[in-house]
């Protein structure tokens, strides 16, 4: 794999070796000795998966505190365009984001470490998401910022208009009054 950091320090962009032939293609997803010598030590202890339709934004999301979470992320079917938004108070990259395409067909992975808002919006008619996270999921620690936060900046690629999202996703706080961390 090679393993590529963004211009936000600590995240990452993994690209697989896929090995194709007459049969289909074989790569490795993971690899935990790998992954700790490029990026550093990690314990995944949960694997999460969705299904969305075009035009779904999950995000930008969050945990608080203890119970935050560092996530690494992929696409198994379809395409999606994955953003992580840096919100350390302390870090000369607060607010800026990182956009990354990721797909079936390119099987690009994403690091984001503790510290970013994520989300993601389908460009497929069909994804399927799948995402390590390194602290299990708490709801009273779940947290996130509006997708369209006009300081965040991000330039989403279809017509807002056909976003679809959930009525927590459109309550979510901006950034400037959000609970970040420091």
């Amino acid at each position: 794999m090679e393993y590529k950091e963004t211009l936000i320090k600590g995240v990452y962009v993994i690209e697989p070796r896929v090995f194709n032939d007459s049969r289909g293609y074989f790569f490795e997803a993971w690899k935990k000795e790998e992954f700790e010598q490029h990026i550093g030590k990690i314990d995944f202890v949960q694997d999460n998966e969705s299904k969305s339709s075009y035009g779904v934004l999950r995000g930008l999301h969050y945990q608080k505190g203890a119970c935050s979470q560092a996530k690494l992320v992929r696409v198994i079917k379809g395409k999606v365009l994955d953003v992580a938004v840096d919100i350390r108070k302390s870090s000369p990259t607060f607010g800026k984001h990182v956009m990354v395409e990721l797909s079936d067909e390119n099987k690009r992975q994403f690091f984001i470490p503790r510290g970013f808002a994520h989300g993601f919006l389908v460009l497929s008619d069909e994804a399927i998401f799948c995402y390590k996270v390194d602290n299990a999921y708490a709801p009273q620690a779940d947290a996130g910022i509006r997708w369209n936060d006009p300081d965040v900046g991000i330039q989403w690629p279809i017509d807002l208009g056909k976003v679809i999202t959930s009525e927590k996703d459109l309550k979510q706080p901006f950034l400037k009054d959000a609970e970040v961390f420091e």
